[in-house]
């Protein structure tokens, strides 16, 4: 199992790499001039060449990227052209909510989502079966960022229920574990929950509904297994594939949550990506970026282990 860990481990420096080179390319090429973000329009040609040379932005792309990597490596993600603030303080302030709201979503959509699928699985070809493809289609197929603005509608404006914006009462931006809080986070979680619910109900559908149809389950029922016994060993035989389909959706749903947290003005890493796009804020976008893509990379790595001690025919 050791082996296995440096070897997964070692699989993934490369990958890192390529993701740190693509997140660093991608925002460069993309049109628009950073320097408009913190000087006017009609700035002497002198204050542009000071600073774009105190950025850094006067050097070749690939002596930017080596650069922007040993200072990445330190840890210094450099500051913002938008604020001229360290990065860091605001940036781990938004992976937290975001994180918090991820874990939230994953919360309601994959218990909801292993129950639809396994019971769908298990009654194939049924009523039963067809709710919950109905139920899972739905999920998958609403913009979650309408949906937001209809719930929104419906329980903050309508009924008054929930608030609608924010992560605190106060606006601070800080989450804490008591109700004043937890009300923020309802709507945007619930929201963020459809789409991997959705996923996890057919793809376990289709995994619990092949185990049942092998030969193992009905040499199992013949020996007279009772039905505890049986889901038993459908359970494992499911995992790995629904934890690596779970892990990957807990992924999205920490980088793909901008739309909802535009929506309900959540002050995550979604936010920030929002903000730094619009500002043309490089540093921010590259710095956002990465730290998502990292935690995409270890979040696969961390399934692939556990993936492998699951089921010991992933360790050959």
């Amino acid at each position: 199992m050791i082996a296995t860990i440096f070897r997964r481990a070692l699989y993934s420096l490369p990958i890192a790499l390529a993701v740190s080179l693509f997140c660093f390319l991608l925002v460069h090429i993309a049109p628009g001039d950073p320097i408009n973000a913190i000087l006017p329009p009609d700035a002497p040609a002198d204050v542009i060449a000071q600073v774009k040379e105190s950025y850094g932005l006067d050097k070749p792309l690939p002596v930017q990227f080596g650069i922007w990597l040993f200072h990445i490596l330190q840890g210094d993600l450099g500051r913002s052209l938008a604020t001229g603030r360290d990065i860091w303080p605001d940036l781990h302030s938004a992976l937290t909510n975001t994180l918090v709201l991820a874990l939230a979503s994953a919360g309601i959509g994959f218990p909801l989502g292993i129950i639809f699928g396994s019971v769908a699985g298990a009654f194939r070809g049924t009523w039963i079966d067809r709710l919950a493809v109905g139920v899972a289609v739905a999920g998958v197929s609403v913009p979650h960022y309408w949906l937001g603005m209809v719930m929104v509608v419906i329980f903050s404006v309508l009924l008054n229920w929930l608030p609608s914006m924010g992560a605190s009462p106060d606006g601070s931006g800080v989450w804490a574990l008591d109700w004043d809080h937890l009300s923020h986070i309802v709507l945007p979680a619930i929201t963020l929950s459809v789409i991997p619910m959705g996923i996890v109900t057919r793809t376990l559908r289709g995994i619990v509904g092949d185990i049942l149809n092998q030969d193992f389950i009905t040499t199992l029922r013949g020996k007279g297994l009772m039905r505890g016994g049986l889901i038993l060993h459908v359970v494992k035989n499911a995992a790995p594939q629904a934890l690596a389909v779970m892990g990957l959706q807990l992924g999205y749903l920490m980088g793909g949550s901008i739309l909802v947290e535009t929506v309900f003005a959540w002050p995550g890493t979604g936010m920030l990506l929002n903000n730094a796009i619009f500002q043309r804020d490089i540093p921010v976008l590259q710095s956002t970026i990465l730290v998502l893509s990292m935690f995409f990379v270890a979040l696969n790595l961390a399934v692939d282990l556990a993936q492998a001690l699951l089921d010991p025919r992933m360790r050959r």
